[in-house]
């Protein structure tokens, strides 16, 4: 079992900058890929980025492309999301997904089997 812990979210106006981190309770050697969702309310979960842990291969949803970096600390089993040129639309609870699956849709929840509680990014504009 993994269990991920998001810190990070808050409040912040349009243009400004949050960054979001998820702490791995630990990293099997099987642990591939992680990811970032982010769900607004009574809108469905969507992805927003992922990284491959064996290779750094990033991934990103076209309406964060340019403006979200995300990256990984091997030593910490730490991911983050690098938030840039933040808009009100991005405003959504954002959650940390992880999953040992070495080939997965990346852009797809279901391929994730593990999940954080989650962490609210406000934006105002």
């Amino acid at each position: 079992q993994v269990q991920l812990v998001e810190s990070g979210g808050g409040l912040v106006q349009a243009g400004g900058s949050l960054r979001l981190s998820c702490a791995a309770s630990r990293r099997t050697s099987g642990s591939y890929h992680m990811g970032w969702f982010r769900q607004a309310p009574g809108k469905e979960r969507e992805f927003v980025a992922a990284v491959r842990w064996s290779g750094g291969n990033t991934y990103y949803a076209d309406s964060v492309k340019g403006r979200f970096t995300i990256s990984m600390d091997n030593a910490k089993n730490t991911v983050y999301l690098q938030m840039n040129s933040l808009k009100p639309e991005d405003t959504a609870v954002y959650y940390c997904a992880a999953t040992t699956r070495a080939t997965i849709v990346v852009n797809a929840p279901g391929s994730y089997a593990y999940w954080g509680q989650g962490t609210q990014v406000t934006v105002s504009s």
